[in-house]
């Protein structure tokens, strides 16, 4: 079993399909304890015992045609992957593909940062994205990757119908061969002076395009 902690993400996974076998709350338990229990100061005042996080199976996520699906390219810090599959979830993707090597995988720091939208949203864990790309790509789905040298914007391209967005690391942006794998890259344009937007703010970028345009072709 695992604990968690936060108001937020203990009241989700309540509500969600993992089992909680224990809450912890002050004033019963002191905030000192609750702070050694989990490592942290963020607790709110709130841990709790839930079963281990469940991954689903990254060709299960290709049957669902039409749908939405965010890819995060070897992202290890957590707050990242957290902050991404918050937008996600809100933003009604399909599900998230994490690499199970050399990326961050669903902690309570993760559920912490998606304030418990893990508990609604299905991750998947995969051995080699650019292989799930093509397994996409043979499914049906357009692929778009997010890279800083990329001449379309994502308001020109289409996002609607079975789309794969990726993202690359922040400090490297997208493998050469995950690049290679997708149909299309865009940029987000930045005339700030900053040299470019945090990964799980430039996602919340193409998610919410990508949900904007679907809405306004249903609207027609």
């Amino acid at each position: 079993m695992e604990l968690i902690y936060g108001r937020r993400p203990v009241a989700e996974a309540e509500r969600g399909p993992r089992r909680v076998h224990r809450i912890w709350r002050t004033p019963d338990t002191s905030a000192e304890a609750l702070t050694e229990m989990v490592g942290s100061p963020d607790h709110q005042g709130v841990v709790a015992e839930v079963d281990p996080y469940r991954y689903t199976d990254g060709s299960g996520m290709l049957d669902r045609a039409g749908s939405l699906i965010m890819v995060l390219d070897q992202v290890q810090d957590p707050r990242n992957l957290g902050a991404v599959c918050r937008s996600a979830e809100v933003a009604g993707a399909a599900g998230v593909v994490i690499p199970d090597r050399r990326a961050a995988a669903v902690t309570a720091v993760v559920c912490k940062a998606s304030a418990g939208a893990v508990e609604h949203l299905e991750i998947a864990r995969v051995r080699n994205i650019a292989d799930w790309l093509k397994d996409a790509r043979d499914s049906g789905f357009w692929i778009w990757g997010a890279a800083g040298e990329a001449k379309a914007s994502p308001w020109e391209v289409d996002l609607t119908g079975s789309t794969v967005l990726v993202m690359g690391t922040e400090e490297k942006g997208l493998r050469p061969r995950v690049a290679q794998a997708c149909d299309g890259l865009v940029a987000i344009p930045q005339p700030g002076r900053i040299d470019s937007l945090n990964v799980s703010a430039a996602a919340s970028v193409l998610l919410f395009e990508s949900l904007r345009q679907r809405l306004t072709n249903a609207s027609k």
